[in-house]
C-alpha cells in the first residue's frame, strides 16, 4: 500500500511540473513580430512614396493600398536560446556568444487586407 501511494505522488509530481513548463515555455518563445504597414497608391503615380494611414492618393484620389514595410535584415541566434527572439543588427547572442544569422522576416498569417470572405 505504501509503495502505491508514493508512485502515485510522483506521477501527480511528475504531471504538475511538466503541465508548469509547458507554461513557462509558452511566455518564453513569444514572438515580438514588428508587422509594419504602409500604404501606397496602387497606381504608383508618386513613384514609391508611402504613407502611415491610409486615405486617399492625392495625385490620382485612388484609395491608397496596404502594403508590407520591406524590413532591412533581421538577425536570430542559430541556437535558439532566446526561443524566437530577433535583432535587427548582427553581432553575438548574449546567452551563447554565437554569431547571430540573418533570417527571413515571418509574414502575419491574419493579414486579410484586400479580399473578402463572401
Amino acid at each position: 500500500m505504501k509503495q502505491i501511494r508514493v508512485f502515485l505522488l510522483m506521477s501527480i509530481a511528475v504531471c504538475s511540473l511538466t503541465a508548469v513548463n509547458a507554461q513557462s515555455s509558452k511566455t518564453k518563445n513569444k514572438t515580438a513580430v514588428v508587422d509594419t504597414v504602409v500604404y501606397q497608391c496602387p497606381m504608383k503615380c508618386e513613384g514609391d512614396k508611402t504613407y502611415d494611414k491610409a486615405g486617399k492618393c492625392p495625385k490620382c484620389n485612388m484609395d491608397l493600398k496596404a502594403v508590407s514595410k520591406p524590413v532591412a535584415a533581421i538577425y536570430q541566434c542559430p541556437m535558439k536560446c532566446e526561443g524566437d527572439k530577433t535583432y535587427d543588427k548582427a553581432g553575438k547572442c548574449p546567452k551563447c556568444n554565437m554569431n547571430l544569422t540573418k533570417v527571413q522576416a515571418k509574414k502575419s498569417s491574419d493579414n486579410h487586407t484586400g479580399h473578402n470572405h463572401n
